[in-house]
């Protein structure tokens, strides 16, 4: 079992930036892929990134167009979402997710956190 808790969300005027954290606590950390999501109301849950168990590889949406990146510290059981040049349409709930198998959807993730909600204002 693990726990995941993200904090770091709020309300951040348009072009502005946010980090994201996610703490992991219970099983080993360093056994599980960490990914990003978010989704808005009415919206199916979005893939944003991932990053591989050691942190040595990345891969993100095609959509982020390079302005979200994502790193982790195994030392602190966290990852980060490092949100840049924030819009109003990434409005949404953060979640983080954590799964043995590395993964582009949310299926493939065993475990989530509750969300953490960014608000970008114009």
């Amino acid at each position: 079992q693990v726990l995941l808790i993200e904090s770091g969300g709020g309300l951040v005027q348009a072009g502005g930036s946010l980090r994201l954290s996610c703490v992991a606590s219970g099983q080993s950390f360093t056994r599980y892929h960490m990914g990003w999501f978010r989704q808005s109301p009415g919206q199916e849950r979005e893939f944003l990134g991932i990053i591989t168990t050691s942190g040595g590889l990345t891969h993100y949406a095609d959509s982020l167009n390079g302005r979200f990146t994502i790193s982790r510290d195994n030392a602190k059981n966290t990852v980060y979402l490092q949100m840049n040049i924030l819009k109003v349409d990434d409005t949404a709930v953060y979640y983080c997710a954590a799964g043995v198998a590395a993964g582009l959807t949310a299926a493939t993730y065993d475990y989530w956190g509750q969300g953490t909600q960014v608000t970008v204002s114009s």
